[in-house]
């Protein structure tokens, strides 16, 4: 069963449990749950002498990597307590697949701790402290996060920003109920959903801009050197679109106020501090294909 065909089966499994719900025949609900809770507690103890069988015959990391990465098996064990790779593990795999993103925009993360279901992290570089590193934190960080390691109930991060007036410290609510109700839609919820395909971008095979509409919306894709990076096409200086707008190495100039912003920087603006671009997450697949994460992302405040 592919991963659809799983996600399609939770949802039927899903829809089954809210008919049962709304039986009126008291004695008949109350026995569909009873049976319900067995057959998960039945599969939650087949499960576990499955790992431990695992365990007693030399199960190798290769095998613990390979359930780790099944969605469907993954999350099943999650909910019987038998993952076999530790959260922090998996928290740390998570900021690996964003780190590129950050790194591309001057900046990074560090993991502090993971403590009674809280992330603690710590953004650097360009990151700290920017208007723009809430949309990075919530559109990268915490997707990946709730992911890989959906039992994660809160992400603490240093070095965010999200209003002129707000404290340093932002606290992301992860939304354990869904993961723990449905282990599959958990995996492709918030963050299947902000992703977005938009192609190899052959225009930029030498560098330099280009702009095109991803899932309804014009974005400015740029490519320096083997670095690429998305922006929202319109200029906060004067509003103009930055699609004739000039590349000189990482600096972009628009052509209707003159303003420069370094792409490097998470578009911070070299002439008017108080001025960026708005980033879009962007991540590099395997196969050269770039996504680009939209979601609730806007200009920096």
């Amino acid at each position: 069963m592919h991963d659809e065909a799983a996600r399609e089966a939770v949802g039927r499994v899903e829809a089954l449990l809210e008919q049962v719900e709304q039986l009126p025949d008291r004695v008949g609900r109350e026995t569909a749950a009873e049976l319900t809770a067995a057959l998960v507690e039945l599969y939650g103890e087949g499960l576990t002498r499955i790992m431990d069988a695992l365990v007693v015959n030399g199960e190798t990391s290769e095998v613990r990597r390979a359930l780790g990465s099944d969605e469907l098996v993954s999350h099943l064990l999650l909910l019987h307590d038998l993952h076999p790779i530790p959260v922090e593990e998996r928290v740390r795999d998570a900021l690996g697949e964003v780190r590129p993103y950050l790194e591309s925009h001057g900046g990074d993360v560090e993991l502090l701790a993971v403590e009674a279901g809280v992330v603690k992290l710590r953004l650097q570089g360009s990151c700290s402290g920017c208007p723009s590193s809430t949309m990075t934190l919530k559109l990268a960080i915490e997707d990946a996060i709730a992911k890989l390691a959906p039992e994660i109930e809160s992400v603490e991060a240093e070095g965010v920003v999200a209003e002129p007036a707000a404290p340093a410290l932002i606290q992301l609510e992860v939304n354990k109920s869904t993961a723990a109700s449905n282990p599959v839609a958990a995996a492709s919820g918030p963050a299947a959903e902000s992703w977005e395909m938009a192609g190899s971008l052959t225009e930029l095979a030498g560098g330099g801009t280009v702009v095109r509409p991803v899932r309804g919306e014009e974005l400015l894709f740029v490519r320096v050197e083997d670095d690429r990076y998305a922006y929202r096409p319109a200029c906060p200086g004067c509003g103009a679109s930055l699609e004739s707008a000039t590349l000189r190495g990482a600096e972009l100039s628009c052509s209707g106020c003159g303003h420069r912003y370094d792409v490097r920087r998470a578009g911070r603006c070299l002439d008017a501090p108080e001025l960026y671009l708005a980033p879009l997450p962007l991540l590099l697949d395997d196969s050269g294909l770039v996504k680009v994460a939209l979601g609730s992302a806007g200009a920096p405040a």
